[in-house]
């Protein structure tokens, strides 16, 4: 189910200092971004928390639940989450106003453009519960296809990483076998994340339908430098 379009999203999320508005301009300099935040929070320790701290970044953020409970839990690590659609978005900066979270931040960007935002910045990428886009003739849209996969290359700094979550486990097949085919090692795997001792912080969706018994898939896929 989509939400409505909310008829002034550009106004609120440009008016929000949560929001990236060109994120184009910051590829190469989001440890700056992050630096001169905390440094608007605090003088004294903003360096040693910040300098060169990692940056995560989860595409299709929706309504931003996932990215704001991780950035609370995680302060030393910087998050960024991506969004298409901007009636959507709001919702997350609505969300994250409430909260004094100088380690997050978010964008309105198309995930076949990644590469065009971030340069070798990236230590960790999510895939929450993407569109699976079921029928063969759109397998190309999925993000975990191939040339997904592979255009993700220069977004990581170093280590490659890729943990993805999703309810649908023929997607979730087809994303193993690509990561498998992009040289990626399949770290940890699970049928049912509800049973593993991994830390797991829910999003809207997956929250929904756990409640309902749906078995969440999980894989956390490596590939080093």
């Amino acid at each position: 189910m989509r939400l409505r379009n909310v008829q002034n999203a550009i106004e609120i999320l440009e008016k929000s200092p949560y929001y990236i508005k060109t994120p184009i301009n910051m590829i190469g300099k989001w440890d700056k971004v992050f630096q001169n935040a905390l440094l608007k929070e605090t003088e004294e320790n903003w360096f040693a928390t910040y300098f060169n701290a990692p940056i995560h970044l989860e595409i299709g953020c929706g309504k931003g639940k996932f990215l704001i409970e991780m950035a609370k839990k995680h302060p030393n690590i910087c998050f960024v989450g991506m969004e298409y659609q901007k009636s959507v978005l709001v919702r997350a900066i609505q969300k994250v106003e409430q909260e004094n979270l100088p380690n997050i931040r978010f964008i309105c960007w198309n995930a076949s453009l990644v590469k065009e935002v971030f340069d070798h910045e990236i230590s960790v990428l999510y895939l929450n519960f993407s569109d699976p886009w079921p029928k063969k003739r759109h397998a190309k849209r999925r993000l975990t296809h191939p040339d997904f996969i592979n255009g993700y290359e220069t977004i990581f700094k170093d280590t490659k990483t890729i943990i993805q979550k999703t309810d649908n486990l023929n997607l979730f097949i087809y994303s193993l076998e690509s990561l498998s085919k992009c040289g990626y090692t399949l770290e940890k795997i699970s049928l049912d994340l509800e049973q593993e001792n991994i830390e797991n912080i829910k999003t809207e969706y997956e929250e929904k339908f756990t409640n309902l018994g749906c078995k969440i898939n999980y894989v956390k896929a490596v590939k080093q430098k």
